[in-house]
């Protein structure tokens, strides 16, 4: 039989329309679900449906073109036990492209019931791919068994193996538990401002298996292994509340009237709270009297961020403003003045 007698037999014309039928069949069903599904869940405002379609493009299309290819065999004349190693094949990759779709939706829905639970784990990286690699691996596990593969001793090699292995990666296994006892002790999550011992200080990006990613103010980014983090004393602008409070220090002359500088020194931060980006609107500024300098009467202002970065907004404004009006008041604003006396030279 050649080449063309071959392409126009029962043996192949079949089993290919059975694939291409398939495969057109699934694309048509694929989409007509997945926008049924969009209009249902857009009802009930549930926000897991982007994740679930993400996960089901283009699976939904592959599955029936397997069924397809599967049913194909079923009226080829193929010996039985070709026509079960094909059996097995098809359900092994149906198993495995399942435990795909699976993994993705279950970690995509982790990452959206987190980031909206209040006190629950931080959406991490780690996190998600812990999910998918125990899906994965139990569906493996489902195949080999279906396959007839004995899983027990795979089980005790791997125990066996994993011991070895844990001695190797020393290291790489500290850092792995490490970033997940600063996930359970919620020390810090993706989207806080902290700040290191060693200076570094910037939002934390992401919790992998290995290392904690920092972005600063530059934008630039730190790199820290987590069993280093895990040593380190941070403060966490972001814990227990976002809100961070604004310490400004101002001075005035012992001539000033402190009642008048109270009055105009709390109207105009209640003005830049209320008007300038960053700042608590209901927070009632505080002016505190501390102390008798050299030179004047030094107190300290307190203001109220929305969190530890607009305080750098906050202080540009309040300073500016606050000079301009005392300016106008007549409010002096003493300072050091060093002077320095030359003697002339004898020579």
């Amino acid at each position: 039989m050649d080449m063309f007698d071959f392409l126009t037999s029962r043996q192949f014309t079949l089993p290919a329309l059975f694939m291409l039928g398939g495969l057109a069949l699934g694309f048509v069903l694929e989409r007509v679900l997945l926008v049924a599904l969009g209009r249902l869940w857009s009802r009930k405002d549930w926000d897991g449906f982007q994740t679930v379609r993400k996960s089901l493009r283009g699976m939904i299309t592959l599955w029936f073109a397997i069924g397809g290819a599967y049913a194909s065999t079923r009226l080829a004349a193929l010996n039985p036990a070709v026509r079960l190693i094909y059996h097995e094949a098809f359900l092994a990759l149906i198993i495995f492209t399942m435990s795909l779709v699976i993994a993705r939706i279950l970690a995509g829905l982790l990452d959206l019931y987190i980031s909206r639970a209040e006190g629950a784990f931080p959406s991490t990286t780690i996190l998600g791919n812990i999910v998918r690699i125990t899906v994965m691996l139990t569906g493996i596990l489902v195949i080999l068994k279906i396959l007839d593969v004995p899983i027990t001793p795979i089980l005790t090699a791997l125990g066996v193996g994993g011991f070895a292995m844990a001695l190797a990666f020393q290291d790489t296994l500290s850092n792995l538990f490490s970033g997940l006892h600063i996930l359970a002790s919620k020390q810090l999550r993706p989207g806080d401002y902290v700040e290191l011992d060693t200076g570094n200080e910037g939002y934390v990006v992401d919790v992998t298996w290995r290392n904690t990613t920092i972005r600063t103010l530059p934008n630039n980014v730190v790199v820290i292994p987590n069993s280093k983090l895990a040593t380190t004393v941070l403060t966490n602008y972001h814990r227990p509340v976002k809100e961070f409070s604004v310490l400004v220090d101002v001075g005035v002359g012992y001539d000033s009237d402190l009642q008048r500088v109270e009055e105009i020194t709390l109207e105009i931060a209640r003005e830049v709270l209320r008007e300038v980006h960053g700042g608590v609107s209901g927070f009632e500024p505080q002016v505190y009297y501390k102390e008798f300098s050299d030179i004047r009467i030094e107190f300290t202002v307190v203001l109220r961020a929305e969190e530890y970065v607009d305080q750098y907004r906050l202080k540009h404004e309040f300073i500016k403003r606050l000079h301009e009006r005392y300016g106008l008041e007549e409010i002096d604003i003493p300072s050091l003045v060093t002077t320095m006396y030359l003697e002339p030279s004898r020579h």
